[in-house]
C-alpha cells in the first residue's frame, strides 16, 4: 500500500496528471523518488508520440520543435523551471550563500532568471528542430527519465543546503538503502537503453548528462553548500537541454558524413 500511495504522491507532486487524492503520511514517501522517473517515461513517451505523429501527417517543423517543449511543460506543470528560474537569480547574483538561499525563497522573478529562461529556451528549441534522426530522438526522450533518476539520486546522496523544505522532507523519510539501488538499477536501465539504441550516439549522451550531474554537484557545493528542491529543479532542466543539444551536434554531425 505504502509503494502505491508513494506512486501517487510522485504523480501528484511532480506532474500534472490527475490522481486519487491520499493524504501525505510520512511512511508513504518511502518510495517517492523511485516513482519520481516514471513522470519523465510520460513524457518521453507523449515527446515520441507526438514526433511519430508530426512525420506521419506531415506537420510543420515549427509545430514539431515547439510541440515539444511544450508537451515537457504541459504535464511537469513547469515545476523544474520554476526551480531553474529561481535557482539562476540565486547563482547570477554573486551574494554570500546566506543572501542566495534567501533569494530561492523568493516567490518574485528577478531580471536574470527571465534572461536564463529565455537563452536556455532558445537553445532547446534550436536544438530540437535540428534532431531529425529517429534515434537520437528516440535519445532524447530516454533523457527526461535519466533526467530525473540522476535528481532523484542528488536528493538521497547530496547534502541538503538547509534543514527545511521539500526536498529535505522527501529525503529524510524515503527508505534510503531501498531508493538508492531502486536508482541504481534505474541509471543502469537507462545506460543501457540508450546504448542499446546506439552505441556511440548513446554512450555520448548518457556522459553529457553524466557531466552535468557533476558540474550540478560541485556547483551548489560552492555556492550553496548542498541542494535545494529549486537546485534539483535547475539540474533537470540543464540536463535535458545539454542532452538536446549534444543530440543535435551529432545529428548534423550525422548528416555530413552520410
Amino acid at each position: 500500500m505504502h509503494v502505491i500511495k508513494s506512486f501517487l504522491i510522485a504523480l501528484s507532486m511532480y506532474s500534472v496528471i490527475p490522481t486519487v487524492h491520499t493524504e501525505w503520511k510520512d511512511e508513504d514517501m518511502k518510495y517517492v523518488f523511485v516513482f519520481f522517473p516514471f513522470v519523465g517515461g510520460i513524457i518521453g513517451g507523449l515527446v515520441f508520440a507526438w514526433n511519430i505523429l508530426c512525420r506521419q501527417f506531415e506537420i510543420g517543423e515549427i509545430a514539431r520543435t515547439l510541440g515539444i517543449p511544450a508537451i515537457a511543460l504541459i504535464i511537469s506543470g513547469g515545476i523544474h523551471v520554476d526551480g531553474f528560474m529561481d535557482t539562476s537569480d540565486a547563482f547570477c547574483s554573486y551574494r554570500e550563500k546566506e543572501k542566495k538561499l534567501e533569494i530561492l525563497k523568493d516567490p518574485h522573478i528577478g531580471a536574470f532568471a527571465v534572461i536564463s529562461f529565455v537563452v536556455l529556451g532558445l537553445l532547446y528549441i534550436a536544438g530540437i528542430s535540428q534532431i531529425q534522426d529517429r534515434n537520437l530522438m528516440l535519445l532524447v526522450c530516454i533523457s527526461f527519465v535519466f533526467s530525473r533518476v540522476l535528481s532523484a539520486l542528488a536528493a538521497v546522496f547530496f547534502p541538503s543546503a538547509k534543514a527545511g523544505g521539500t526536498l529535505a522532507y522527501f529525503a529524510d523519510h524515503s527508505a534510503k538503502i531501498i531508493v538508492r539501488i531502486a536508482l541504481f538499477l534505474e541509471v543502469a536501465c537507462c545506460v543501457a537503453a540508450m546504448i542499446f539504441i546506439h552505441p556511440v550516439f548513446g554512450a555520448v549522451v548518457a556522459g553529457c548528462a553524466g557531466l552535468c550531474f557533476l558540474f550540478y554537484y560541485l556547483k551548489c557545493k560552492k555556492e550553496l553548500g548542498g541542494i535545494t528542491g529549486d537546485t534539483e529543479g535547475f539540474f533537470v532542466v540543464i540536463c535535458e537541454c545539454s542532452v538536446v543539444i549534444a543530440a543535435a551536434i551529432l545529428n548534423v554531425v550525422l548528416r555530413q558524413i552520410s
